[in-house]
């Protein structure tokens, strides 16, 4: 039922594409840690890069797992399944980095996103995954859910904020730094943005 793909092409980018939602796991390299899995949404934050390489827009919230189970390893898997259509699910296996307002890369990355302005939603990280497997499996469990639209609660939230508080914010939260197990999560104070 399963099968392999070399890379993100065709009908298996287009489902990628027009999915709402999908979800990024990783966890630390220690055998106790804490293994974090992530829902991702808001339309236009998600692209398609090249055939071996997606990127993510990693918005303000209120923990960094992702960010630093990524500096610590650059473990990920990215999962996307369809709830309307024909049923599928799609992994992608990988390596995975977070890019922050300060890389020079940041600006060029930003380019592959405009299905989307990030201005409102307190953007820390474009996280950028190098594809080392790609395979998608049959789905037949999965039920079908309807799409209405996402919410706008993260917009009008973060908004409000400019660097200054943006980083203020992050700084009271206890897992933002750091992370669940201690790793270095994201660097404070955040470098000023570029968009």
């Amino acid at each position: 039922m399963g099968k392999t793909y070399e890379r993100i092409d065709g009908r298996l980018r287009t489902f990628i594409e027009a999915q709402p939602l999908f979800f990024t796991a990783t966890a630390p390299l220690s055998g106790d840690g804490t293994v974090n899995l992530s829902p991702k949404g808001l339309t236009g934050s998600f692209a398609v890069v090249d055939e071996l390489t997606v990127a993510y827009l990693d918005f303000a919230g209120s923990n960094a797992e992702t960010i630093a189970h990524l500096r610590e390893n650059g473990r990920i898997t990215l999962m996307w399944c369809a709830f309307q259509g024909p049923p599928n699910i799609v992994r992608v296996h990988g390596r995975g980095e977070p890019v922050f307002r300060d890389d020079p890369r940041f600006k060029e990355l930003l380019t592959h996103f405009r299905g989307i302005d990030p201005t409102p939603h307190g953007l820390r990280a474009i996280i950028v995954v190098t594809a080392e497997l790609v395979r998608d499996t049959c789905g037949y469990a999965v039920p079908f859910m309807a799409y209405d639209q996402d919410r706008d609660l993260h917009g009008k939230r973060f908004a409000r904020e400019d660097d200054a508080s943006l980083s203020e914010y992050f700084t009271k939260k206890e897992h933002i730094a750091t992370s669940l197990d201690g790793l270095p999560g994201l660097p404070l104070p955040l470098p000023p943005s570029t968009v």
